[in-house]
């Protein structure tokens, strides 16, 4: 049983089973990009493929209240530093570095959802040796874009030209990623593809 500093039990959100005739996509599941993440490398952990967690955000607590012994509550709070990506660990003795990105946009994914920190980290894993892409949730699918193809699209940004990626240059440049059950979001298939040869 866990508990929250203020004595309120913690209760774990209940999954939602896909019906089989129900069409996987984001608009009517209820679930974001994050949570199907934390369930698939949850699935991964629990099956011994990887291990692969959600990076937390360090903070920096400057106020608390203590209205009573039993309850805390937060008055002022601030992020240590900008954060790198999202999620990182270690499947087949690789490195593995991944950001998660969603958009609601119809026509494009900006490319301002990226952090020009962002993108340094991420060429700071490729020069080590690690394995690193990003996964963006748009137009109702989930696509696995490698870090060096993003790279060039973040280069014609920076070099004054589009600053998003269209569909078409999702579906030619990413990988489509199957949604399922069990794991939701198999990125692992892809990445056994582009660099284990399977």
């Amino acid at each position: 049983m866990i508990r929250y500093p203020n004595g309120k039990l913690y209760e774990k959100k209940q999954s939602i089973t896909p019906r089989k005739s129900e069409n996987l996509t984001y608009s009517n599941r209820g679930m974001t990009l994050e949570d199907d993440l934390n369930e698939t490398n949850l699935y991964y952990l629990e099956k011994g493929i990887a291990v692969i967690h959600k990076k937390p955000t360090p903070v920096q607590i400057v106020d608390v209240h203590y209205p009573r012994r039993s309850a805390a509550v937060i008055k002022e709070a601030y992020f240590k530093q900008s954060s790198t990506t999202d999620y990182n660990g270690v499947y087949r003795g690789k490195y593995i570095d991944f950001e998660a990105k969603e958009t609601k946009n119809k026509t494009s994914f900006p490319l301002q959802n990226f952090h020009d920190h962002q993108i340094e980290h991420m060429k700071n894993v490729l020069e080590q040796g690690g394995i690193c892409f990003v996964i963006i949730s748009a137009f109702h699918k989930v696509y696995f874009i490698e870090a060096r193809i993003l790279f060039t699209f973040w280069k014609r940004k920076e070099d004054g030209g589009r600053k998003s990626m269209t569909i078409q240059e999702l579906e030619e440049n990413g990988h489509l990623i199957s949604l399922g059950y069990q794991p939701r979001i198999d990125y692992i298939k892809v990445i056994d593809k582009l660099y284990f040869n399977q």
